[in-house]
C-alpha cells in the first residue's frame, strides 16, 4: 500500500515540469494545500497515469491557492533552463494570493528569492503533498499546452511526445527544422536548424 505523503497546511510546495523537452514552455506551479485539505490518491504527477492527473488537477485547483507560470523557449534560451525553471518557480509563488508560512522546493536548490523561509527536498515530490500537488499542476496544465501546439503545428507531434527528444520528434526535426516553440539552445535543435515549413 503506498505511504501518504506529508501534508504541511499552509506551507507552499513548488515544482516544475519540461526540463527536458526540445519545445515548449517549463511548467512551474506553487501550490498551499489548506488545513483538512484531502490528500489521498496525490503523488507525484510522473507515478501517476493521465486519468488520474486529470481528476487531481480539478481537485487540487477547487481546494487549493495555487498559481501556474511559464517560461517561454525565448527565457529559457537566453538564461538557460536551470535558471528559467527557478525564475518560473519563484514567479509561481510571488503571485500566491496568500502568504504561506513555509516554502519547500522539489530538488536541490532555491530560487533567488522567495516571500518566506523554505528548503529544497530533492526528491520532494513524493514527499510532501503540496509538491505533488504543483507537479500534478505543472504538467497537466504543460500538457494540454502542448496538445494545443500540436494542432498550430502539426507535422511535429506535440501531442504525442510533448516535445520530448524521442525519435518521432527527431524525425520531424530532421524533416521540418524547428518551429517557432522549439528551444534553439538544445543541441538537437541545433543541429537541425533551418526555417519552419510554412503551414
Amino acid at each position: 500500500m503506498r505511504k501518504s505523503l506529508i501534508h504541511v497546511p499552509g506551507a507552499a510546495g513548488a515544482d516544475e515540469v519540461g526540463r527536458g523537452p526540445l519545445a515548449g514552455p517549463v511548467v512551474a506551479a506553487a501550490v498551499i494545500l489548506p488545513e483538512g485539505f484531502d490528500v489521498s490518491g496525490i503523488d507525484d504527477s510522473k507515478k501517476l497515469d493521465p486519468k488520474a492527473r486529470e481528476a487531481l488537477y480539478d481537485r487540487i485547483q477547487a481546494g487549493s491557492i495555487y498559481w501556474i507560470e511559464r517560461a517561454e523557449p525565448d527565457e529559457i534560451d537566453r538564461i538557460n533552463i536551470l535558471w528559467a525553471s527557478m525564475a518560473a518557480m519563484e514567479r509561481a509563488l510571488a503571485a500566491l494570493s496568500s502568504p504561506p508560512n513555509y516554502i519547500y522546493i522539489d530538488g536541490n536548490r532555491l530560487p533567488n528569492s522567495m516571500r518566506c523561509e523554505g528548503e529544497a527536498v530533492i526528491k520532494g515530490d513524493g514527499k510532501y503533498a503540496c509538491i505533488a500537488a504543483a507537479s500534478i499542476l505543472a504538467k497537466v496544465y504543460r500538457d494540454r499546452l502542448m496538445v494545443e501546439y500540436a494542432a498550430e503545428y502539426p507535422e511535429y507531434g506535440f501531442d504525442r511526445h510533448f516535445g520530448y527528444p524521442t525519435p518521432e520528434h527527431l524525425e520531424a526535426l530532421r524533416t521540418h527544422g524547428p518551429c517557432p516553440i522549439h528551444r534553439r539552445s538544445f543541441g538537437p535543435v541545433r543541429d537541425f536548424d533551418q526555417p519552419c515549413l510554412m503551414l
